[in-house]
């Protein structure tokens, strides 16, 4: 178990009253990937969820949630946005943007409210892990509970 590591995400979830696990994992600040996560928490890569924050071309800002060791679709990610493209934020403006850092960005408490994408794949799942907001930790939780928290939508967004 996870030390007591209040995040702005963690202190939302506790608000709303969703239940959540914290899973504590060493970094590597050479590899501060999902897949990193997955393999030092023991989680399969498919349900450890990545979050990455991206610009489209008429809605601005959006943050796409998908597992790791796969790539995001910016096309259908476009069209389920009603955007006509999409593409990464450069890394130096994730924290700006979001007030995380790379290796520690939820889609839940950032500092401002953007529209989150949950790959539909997380729906098969009982639970799935996701950054709790802060490198080396991730929350357990339902996909329910990530995409209610989050005020997500579901969608193929994978290639």
């Amino acid at each position: 178990m996870a030390k007591q590591v209040k995040t702005n995400a963690t202190r939302i979830l506790e608000t709303k009253k969703i239940p959540f696990e914290l899973l504590e994992y060493d970094i590597d600040m050479e590899l501060l990937s999902a897949e990193d996560a997955a393999a030092k928490t023991g989680i399969p890569e498919e349900r450890t969820f990545k979050t990455l924050c991206v610009r489209a071309d008429k809605t601005g800002i959006l943050l796409a949630c998908l597992p790791a060791g796969r790539e995001l679709d910016f096309k259908a990610l476009a069209a389920v946005s009603g955007n006509k493209s999409t593409e990464l934020v450069p890394l130096k403006e994730v924290t700006p943007l979001t007030g995380y850092v790379r290796g520690g960005c939820s889609p839940i408490g950032t500092k401002k409210k953007y529209p989150v994408y949950v790959d539909a794949s997380a729906l098969a799942f009982d639970y799935i892990t996701i950054n709790a907001g802060h490198r080396g930790i991730l929350f357990k939780i339902s996909p329910h509970d990530l995409v209610k928290a989050a005020d997500a939508v579901t969608a193929d967004i994978l290639r």
